[in-house]
């Protein structure tokens, strides 16, 4: 018997020139419902069918949708100009990227490993060397979180507003319901275990680089300030961004290139 049930349910490929997107809609018993991915190729994809590509991962914040990152930026664009292939998946609104202790059906980093990386794997020509993940807000801890987790599946990450400690907002965005919290002694550990401030020493163990960014005029500044002393504190190889902004498309438009060019910069070659 599987492990796992993935199913293809969707397929729609919308070809202009040598260019293409695809939305494909996975199930998993990972997570409580479908989840809607949309890749972006490359111009030169379909021109050299025996040549792999890096790929970035983009996830959305919270009460978003797969559809977020191309409405703040032009995904075909960057796919073309940066030549990666771009993955954009849902985050079903406020799954946090994590897996919940509290709600068996909702373990959302499994489906993201076990599910959607195999998929996506199979499915187009990665180049297993250069996988790169980067997100906003809910997703800017997705990001640097999954990271973590496995680091030795990706050559770096990042995040943009992220909320980087889930514990100042654990009353809000339904986080003390996804973790089960009951307001005694070990709230504080859950709250730890599932933030990415709580997981940085395993950013230092893998040796790799990270980067985020975050507006000054942002409700999460201060967090991220806060993780920038413990990078330093640590020597977490990162790269911080902290510039004029607020925690809107604004900010998250004008900051994404770095993160593109941060990638770039370091795409392994041989």
């Amino acid at each position: 018997m599987k492990r796992i049930l993935l199913s293809l349910v969707l397929f729609l490929s919308l070809i202009s020139g040598l260019s293409a997107q695809s939305q494909h809609i996975l199930t998993s018993k990972h997570i409580p419902k479908a989840d809607t991915v949309w890749v972006f190729t490359p111009a030169n994809y379909t021109a050299d069918p025996a040549k792999s590509y890096p790929l970035i991962y983009l996830l959305h914040g919270w009460s978003g949708s797969y559809q977020q990152w191309n409405d703040i930026m032009d995904c075909q664009k960057y796919a073309d100009e940066y030549g990666l292939i771009i993955v954009c998946p849902d985050g079903l609104y406020d799954s946090w990227y994590i897996n919940s202790p509290a709600i068996k059906g909702s373990q959302y980093a499994d489906f993201f490993f076990l599910d959607l990386f195999s998929f996506v794997a199979k499915t187009y020509r990665i180049d297993s060397k250069n996988v790169f993940i980067t997100g906003l807000s809910m997703g800017g801890h997705g990001a640097l979180y999954l990271f973590e987790q496995k680091p030795e599946l990706f050559r770096s990450a990042g995040s943009i507003s992220g909320v980087l400690d889930l514990t100042n907002s654990r009353n809000d965005y339904r986080i003390s319901e996804y973790l089960g919290l009951k307001k005694d002694d070990s709230d504080e550990k859950t709250l730890k275990a599932h933030s990415v401030v709580g997981n940085i020493e395993k950013i230092k163990q893998s040796g790799k680089e990270i980067i985020f960014s975050c507006g000054t005029a942002d409700p999460f500044y201060n967090v991220n300030n806060e993780f920038r002393f413990k990078c330093d504190e640590i020597k977490v190889d990162a790269t911080y961004i902290s510039n004029p902004g607020a925690h809107n498309y604004p900010y998250w438009k004008s900051n994404i290139s770095s993160h593109f060019e941060f990638f770039k910069s370091r795409i392994q070659t041989n």
